[in-house]
């Protein structure tokens, strides 16, 4: 029996988000993931607003290059796929790392906490590893993204017994409000009762999942036999797709 697809409200969660352990381990990774990849990272046009606005409190944090960049072509652009993201230099860098030493750390947040702005950063770097993607009806699903720079945190959340549902415990509550992450904690908890019931098997097993796409039959794109539906909190159904 594979795990289900998760729905709280209008957010599809892959499972994977439920059984997987992360937790960020800055001493070993040093930030990486800032200065890896091959685009910047997802932005909004209300989140690029509020990063101009920040501007003038992080640009002397920011390397020459960077500010270069940001004078050509501003502070994101639309990349291959067609998303919004925070300009990057040398073809991986995010425009707004900075560093201590051999650490990199981001301008925006350094900023924030210092005091000198109200915006903290993108939404996106705050839930990564969850990536976001808007569905053509309406829905928000969620996915768990895996990256080989993150192997330290994935052994750290394993010591700690920590999934990334709970490690993104903030980051999902600004994102998506606190009753939400608190539909989510009861959705856990009955899905975990469905599960021993229907397995006799006290702690969920390990599941796959992929987007599910509008305009599909769920035979179609749900790699899962089940999917469960929550429409109010301490209230769950369970639904199997023949």
């Amino acid at each position: 029996m594979t795990l289900p697809i998760i729905q709280v409200g209008d957010v599809l969660l892959s499972p994977d988000i439920l059984t997987e352990y992360f937790c960020c381990d800055y001493a070993k990774c040093k930030g990486i993931c800032c200065i890896e990849g091959d685009a910047g990272a997802p932005v909004t046009l209300d989140e690029i607003g509020e990063i101009e606005e920040c501007l003038d409190s992080v640009w002397e944090d920011l390397s020459a290059t960077a500010q270069a960049m940001i004078d050509k072509q501003g502070v994101a652009y639309t990349d291959q796929e067609g998303d919004l993201v925070t300009s990057i230099v040398g073809g991986k860098d995010c425009v707004f790392t900075c560093y201590d030493g051999d650490n990199c750390l981001c301008a925006l947040e350094k900023a924030c906490r210092n005091g000198k702005t109200s915006f903290l950063k993108p939404i996106s770097c705050s839930l990564y590893p969850i990536r976001e993607k808007r569905l053509a009806n309406g829905l928000v699903a969620l996915n768990y993204n895996r990256w080989d720079v993150c192997k330290d945190a994935v052994t750290l959340g394993k010591e700690k017994k920590l999934p990334v549902w709970q490690f993104l415990k903030d980051p999902l509550t600004r994102r998506f409000g606190k009753e939400w992450y608190e539909e989510l904690e009861e959705t856990v908890k009955a899905l975990r009762g469905w599960h021993s019931e229907a397995t006799g098997v006290p702690t969920p097993i390990r599941g796959s999942w992929s987007y599910q796409s509008s305009g599909l039959s769920p035979s179609q794109i749900l790699p899962t036999a089940y999917i469960l539906c929550v429409h109010a909190p301490r209230r769950a159904h369970v639904w199997q797709h023949p």
